[in-house]
């Protein structure tokens, strides 16, 4: 139980920073598919290199898990396919959407119902393809 509510408030935490740096701002993303502003590309490229950062030091210094599990990091096979279809899905989403996954919750949180709506199909999406994942191609 002590653990729900630590990753509530981490959750909670990183919704407000998510909104406080316009992440979830639609006007922001406008912006960056219209190379107008580096504002989202700062954004995205700051998250990259602190996973990579994270991602080597878990390596490295062998971190465990917050169950004091050992984290294990497994090859992925390698496609042009598969990346660029499931880019080219997900940037179609994003940009019906006018927000990413992070953000959507953020958005309902800040009081923008009409985001549930998108969270609501994003959830029957990712419930078809657990269905359908062994059926495709991967």
């Amino acid at each position: 139980m002590r653990r729900t509510f630590i990753y509530l408030f981490i959750g909670i935490f990183f919704g407000i920073i998510l909104f406080k740096s316009e992440a979830a701002s639609w006007f922001r993303i406008y912006e960056m598919f219209k190379f107008q502003s580096f504002h989202m590309y700062g954004i995205i490229g700051s998250a990259l290199v602190i996973g990579i950062i994270t991602i080597q030091a878990i390596k490295r210094f062998n971190i465990k898990s917050f169950y004091n599990e050992e984290i294990k990091f497994f090859p992925k096979d390698k496609s042009i396919w598969r990346y660029l279809i499931g880019g080219i899905i997900f940037g179609l989403g994003w940009a019906l959407a006018g927000a990413c996954p992070g953000p959507m919750f953020a958005l309902l949180g800040a009081g923008f119902i009409p985001i549930a709506i998108v969270i609501v199909f994003s959830i029957i999406g990712t419930y078809l393809y657990g269905i359908l994942k062994d059926k495709l191609p991967h």
